[in-house]
């Protein structure tokens, strides 16, 4: 059992974070000293460094925390819990795709400027 400025150390985030994740349901102290202090065990350390990972990978913190508690309640596998992922996939493959169109605008805007004609300088005048 350690207290909480450890499993930040540990966990290499700040102690708001676990503070953070505790209240969003992600970390639980295993107990409390009676000056209030809170303890945790080792395991959420690794669960702070997997939260962090999966937000990395695009998954909301909602999300993390969903499956979390789908794991705890034991209901977790990977073939229960794979969809996860793949909705994740899916979002960021359409934000690609949002993100492509745009970047296509932009060439055609720059190359309208190259050609003598520029959107930004030909702003019509307010009267």
């Amino acid at each position: 059992m350690v207290k909480i400025g450890v499993i930040a150390d540990q966990a290499r985030v700040s102690i708001d974070t676990v503070r953070y994740y505790e209240r969003r349901g992600l970390l639980s102290p295993a107990d409390r000293l009676p000056s209030g202090y809170r303890l945790y065990t080792d395991s959420a350390v690794a669960r702070i460094q997997l939260a962090r990972r999966l937000q990395g990978l695009g998954m909301s913190l909602d999300e993390v925390s969903d499956a979390f508690a789908t794991h705890d309640r034991g209901e977790a596998s990977c073939d229960s819990e794979r969809w996860r992922l793949e909705a994740v996939h899916e979002r960021i493959t359409a934000r690609m795709a949002e993100l492509s169109a745009i970047r296509d605008a932009i060439d055609t805007t720059l190359a309208q400027c190259a050609d003598g004609h520029c959107a930004l300088r030909d702003v019509p005048s307010i009267d």
